[in-house]
């Protein structure tokens, strides 16, 4: 395998990587932003407040976007072992 080849396969590792979480990540953002936005209205500053809206965000947001994430990940496991002639150089 040439060190190109290596660097090839870190960097795809990567941006999959990248894909599957940049959706959550988001979602916890926005979440964050507007439990953030709410509290600065109402003067109300209650742990549990700021704490369980991002973990349901988070949890519907799993939910709603799994199957796409498990798609992208076979889709990457598939091209990664498909052909390993590729890496027998």
């Amino acid at each position: 395998m040439t060190p190109q080849a290596a660097v090839e396969i870190i960097r795809q590792a990567l941006m999959a990587t990248f894909w599957l979480g940049a959706p959550l990540l988001a979602i916890g953002f926005v979440a964050s932003i507007v439990v953030s936005l709410v509290q600065i209205a109402t003067s109300m500053q209650d742990a549990a407040f700021s704490t369980i809206p991002r973990l349901v965000a988070f949890l519907l947001g799993l939910l709603l976007l799994l199957p796409w994430m498990l798609a992208k990940s076979m889709d990457y496991a598939t091209s990664l072992l498909s052909d390993f002639s590729r890496y027998a150089h």
